[in-house]
Order: structure tokens, then C-alpha cells, then sequence
């Protein structure tokens, strides 16, 4: 099937589909293009880092190990249509998954072989690109690697099959084992044109939809405000309910929205509060507050860098707070809660909380 180039709505072309040459083209783009594999589609704002390409396990080498802002590890396996061996590669990333589970034993010979890549390709630490590539700040990569070595020791792998066309017997298989197993294993169809200096990819994902259905009964914890308050006060105490609780009569009678959100990391179960859909800050049922750059940044006037460092400011203010001073203003850094339990730091959230309110009342009047 091709597709139709024009210019302008004339001239139109149609293009046929291209080949990758070798598997090695294919790992080589996706490598160099990691947002050509759709993860989007499974959460949004959801993208991939490929770490390694032939990350070796005691199997064989994994044609490329990626990981994503969550601390998730996924095993990537490539394959063209035309290769005989291309109904095994399901088996094969399976294999590959249970070999990195059962001999990659010391969680810093993992990060030794990712840090070893990342030097060599762009001169930085493994921890030192995933905080560039993701945008975190120094508390959100120490997550990130926490979340790793936890998925690692548990065997908790995601699975990519890609490859430049899949059948429909593949495309059954892929969903016939997201459906009635516990891990989570993609295909994904890379379909490429060639047009004069122009490379042009349509992905396709496949067995995402069976994934999401399976996963938001059975994996994900249902949060209500009892139980959230009976989370925080067993992992903090009685100051961390109180203090939550004067936040939310502040935004109450500032008009804002509230909102809750939770993933199968128990510890980012969060209340939102939101002003005219613009999401400011959230509250973790880990005691901590992020404050959202990454949300606010999208609105006017914190679409202007220079807004967001006069907010980063008048955070800095309240006592007890020091925000990291590499702060990227595009991420979410996040502050104890604690830190608010005096009338002073309280006082002065509010007034950075009250300050960025009028902002963007000012910029939408305008």
C-alpha cells in the first residue's frame, strides 16, 4: 500500500513502501528516532529512552533495552518480514527478559553497561542523560533508578516486538498473552517511505488496547480520600493530614479544582488542585508536593522561561525549602510537605500559590 505525497495539493505522487535494508538499519533508527516506537499510545506524555543497543545476557544480546521516565525496562527485538526466523521472535524476547531477570543479579553491573554506552555516545553518566533526556530533576532520577533496580530484582519487563510488517497470526499472538498474562508485550509495525531527501515511518502499535483493560481493574490501586489520608498519616503522621487539609481550605476559597490520579506506584497516588484546567501543584501520598513546571509551562505567561524562574523565587522564599539549583523549570520538583508546618512557610506557598493565580488571570484577560 503506498501513500500520496503533494505539494500544495498538486502534483500528487504516489509512494511506495521502502525496506529496511537490515535489522541493523531498523535498530540503528529506532536508536537514533526512539519516538518513532508509539509508547504514547499506553499513557501520554509517555517516551522512550533506547539505552543500549546488544545488551548482552547470558541468552544472547538484546537487540536494544530501553527504559522510560517511570523506571520502566523494556526489551526491544527487532525483526524484517522477509527474515525466516521472524515467528521465534516473540520466544526470543522472552528469553532474553527471563536471562536479564535471572543473571543481571547486581543492579550496578546494570548501570555499568548503560553508563558505558552513554559515555561513550554522548560523554555523560547514565543518570547524567536520563535526567537531560527526561527533563528531572536530581530527586526525580534517584526514582527513576530506584524504580529500575525494583523492576529488575521483580523481573518486571515490558516486551517490544518491532518490525517493518506483522501478520495477523502475530498480531493474535500479541494479544492472546497481554490478555491472559501478567506481563506486557507489544508489537509494533514500523511501515517506511522513501521520498527524494525525505524518511517517512507510520507506526502502528498493537496489543496496547487488551493491556489497558486487563490493567485498570487488576493493577492499579483505587484511591478515595479515606484511604489516601490513612496512606499519608501512616508513612508521615498527624502533621501531614493537618497541613494537607489547610491546603485544600486555601483552595477552596480561591476557587480551584481538585483532581486524584494514581499508577501502579503506590507512592505517586496524588491530589491535584487545579486553576482553570491548569494543573499547579499535586499532593503525593509519599509527603511530598511537585510542583508542576511541566503543566504550567503550558500556559500563558508561564510559557515565558522567565515566569517560571519568578516562580521558582518566591518558592524559595518559604523557609526550609531550597529548590535544587540546577531546577530545569520544564520538570516537577518536589518539596516535603512538612516543610509547610509553620504559619511562616505556609504564609509564603500561599502568596507564590496567590501570585501564579493572578498571572494567569492577567495573561487570559489579555
Amino acid at each position: 500500500m503506498g501513500i500520496i505525497i503533494s505539494k500544495k495539493g498538486k502534483e500528487a505522487q504516489v509512494i511506495d513502501k521502502s525496506d529496511f535494508q537490515k535489522e541493523h538499519n531498523l535498530q540503528e533508527y529506532i536508536t537514533k528516532n526512539p519516538a518513532s516506537i508509539p509508547i504514547y499510545e499506553l499513557k501520554e506524555d509517555k517516551r522512550l529512552f533506547v539505552a543500549k543497543r546488544e545488551f548482552p545476557t547470558n541468552s544472547g544480546p538484546i537487540d536494544a533495552l530501553a527504559v522510560d521516565e517511570d523506571g520502566d525496562i523494556y526489551v526491544i527485538e527487532t525483526k524484517l518480514y522477509k527474515n525466516p526466523d521472524k515467528r521465534t521472535v516473540v520466544a526470543q524476547a522472552l528469553d532474553y527478559g527471563a536471562a536479564l531477570w535471572k543473571h543481571m543479579t547486581d543492579f550496578r553491573d546494570f548501570i555499568e553497561i548503560l553508563d558505558q554506552e552513554t559515555m561513550n555516545k554522548f560523554n555523560l553518566r547514565f543518570r547524567e542523560k536520563i535526567q537531560e533526556f527526561f527533563s528531572l530533576e536530581d530527586d526525580q532520577v534517584d526514582y527513576v533508578l530506584d524504580a529500575l533496580q525494583k523492576n529488575l530484582i521483580q523481573g518486571n519487563i515490558k516486551f517490544v516486538v518491532l518490525m517493518d510488517s506483522i501478520d495477523e497470526k502475530l498480531k493474535d499472538l500479541i494479544i492472546y498473552l497481554n490478555q491472559n498474562s501478567q506481563f506486557d508485550i507489544y508489537a509494533i509495525q514500523l511501515e517506511y517511505y522513501k521520498y527524494e531527501d525525505y524518511e517517512i515511518i507510520i507506526p502502528r502499535m498493537f496489543g496496547a488496547e487488551v493491556k489497558k483493560r486487563v490493567s485498570k481493574y487488576s493493577d492499579t490501586k483505587q484511591w478515595d480520600r479515606e484511604s489516601w489520608n490513612k496512606e499519608l498519616k501512616n508513612r508521615g503522621g498527624p502533621d501531614e493530614v493537618d497541613i494537607v487539609e489547610r491546603l485544600e481550605n486555601l483552595a477552596e476559597k480561591r476557587s480551584l479544582s481538585f483532581g486524584w490520579s494514581s499508577d501502579r506506584k503506590d507512592h505517586r497516588a496524588t491530589f491535584w488542585f487545579f486553576f482553570n484546567s491548569c494543573r499547579l501543584f499535586g499532593i503525593r501520598v509519599d509527603g511530598k508536593i511537585e510542583i508542576r513546571f511541566d503543566k504550567i509551562m503550558k500556559y500563558p505567561p508561564f510559557d515565558d522561561k522567565v515566569k517560571r524562574q519568578e516562580l521558582a523565587t518566591k518558592l524559595n522564599e518559604i523557609p526550609d525549602v531550597q529548590l535544587p539549583s540546577n531546577l530545569t523549570l520544564t520538570g516537577f520538583p518536589s518539596i516535603s510537605i512538612t516543610a509547610l508546618k509553620s504559619d511562616d512557610s505556609q504564609n509564603t506557598f500561599y502568596k507564590a500559590l496567590d501570585w501564579c493565580i493572578k498571572e494567569i488571570k492577567d495573561a487570559q484577560k489579555s
